[in-house]
């Protein structure tokens, strides 16, 4: 019960319930390529374009300053620098299943070794004294490896 305007309110809490969204959806050439070296090789791949020779990762089929179709992949980290992160310590909802999400934990965006974009992934650590932008980390790619992104886990500090 709360008070409201001098007179008790009931509040009421709506239980969400599980909420399951199960969806299968083609990745298309490049993401596939993309994804099969994760799983298959542990290896990341990306793009680069033949005009301006930006390494895009994850891949590209066509550049976005030059419009040029990128059929050139090479293969790029698992080593890479921190360009930007953040730590996620408020508490909420997983709006895809409906329950509360750990917290904290940090997003990274890792400018992998070879590359000229970033890749967004998160980091195995929450300290933010212990990270900084310009630090050298590397990927942790997960034992059972079944083609997405989550096969690399996360990232470690190096």
């Amino acid at each position: 019960m709360a008070k409201t305007g001098g007179e008790m309110t009931e509040l009421i809490k709506i239980d969400s319930g599980e909420a399951e969204i199960p969806y299968n959806w083609h990745c298309g050439p490049y993401w596939s390529r993309f994804f099969r070296g994760l799983r298959d090789e542990k290896k990341i791949y990306a793009t680069k374009c033949p005009s301006c020779g930006t390494v895009y990762v994850p891949p590209r089929e066509v550049c976005g300053p030059c419009f040029a179709k990128m059929e050139e992949w090479v293969k790029v980290g698992p080593e890479g620098v921190i360009e930007m992160f953040t730590i996620v310590k408020l508490p909420y909802i997983n709006p895809s299943n409906g329950k509360p999400v750990n917290v904290p934990y940090t997003d990274v965006y890792v400018r992998l070794d070879g590359a000229d974009t970033c890749l967004m992934h998160w980091l195995d650590e929450t300290d933010e004294k212990k990270i900084a932008i310009g630090m050298r980390v590397k990927a942790v790619f997960r034992k059972k490896r079944t083609g997405t992104m989550h096969d690399i886990q996360h990232f470690i500090l190096m």
